[in-house]
């Protein structure tokens, strides 16, 4: 039992060694995913602050990750995907990437389909790369 131990607590705390070394490439893979699921708290992840730009709402100053989440979740019923790609992956600087996605959708009740350009400014943390701002330009 005491072998077992220490064993649990490497293991317990595998998950967050994974998340802290994910690439740049793989939270941009993440990000496209939550957003074609419509999952806003999983794009918005363990983000501290959100800065938003997107249409229907005021440019924002940072805010906390409940109101960003709730925004995100406003912002995506009104629409179905078509798809969404990753267009671009960038490390900016140390510590800092931006991910380009494009993305195809309908407004809920019509046929005819848009293209929209999302920006997210990522910043890694502790626990990987996190989401610091949206921008969304049509």
């Amino acid at each position: 039992m005491r072998r077992l131990l220490p064993l649990c607590a490497t293991l317990a705390g595998l998950p967050a060694a994974l998340a802290a070394q994910q690439t740049l490439a793989q939270a941009a893979e993440r990000a496209r995913a939550a957003w074609l699921a419509h999952d806003a708290a999983g794009l918005v992840g363990s983000s501290g602050s959100v800065v938003l730009q997107i249409p229907g709402a005021d440019p924002s100053s940072p805010l906390g990750a409940a109101q960003a989440t709730e925004l995100l979740r406003r912002y995506l019923r009104t629409a179905e995907e078509r798809g969404i790609e990753v267009r671009a992956v960038r490390q900016v600087e140390e510590g800092r990437g931006l991910v380009e996605l494009e993305r195809r959708y309908v407004v809920v009740g019509t046929a005819d389909e848009r293209r929209e350009t999302l920006f997210l400014g990522m910043r890694r943390g502790e626990r990987g790369w996190v989401l610091v701002e949206l921008r969304s330009a049509r």
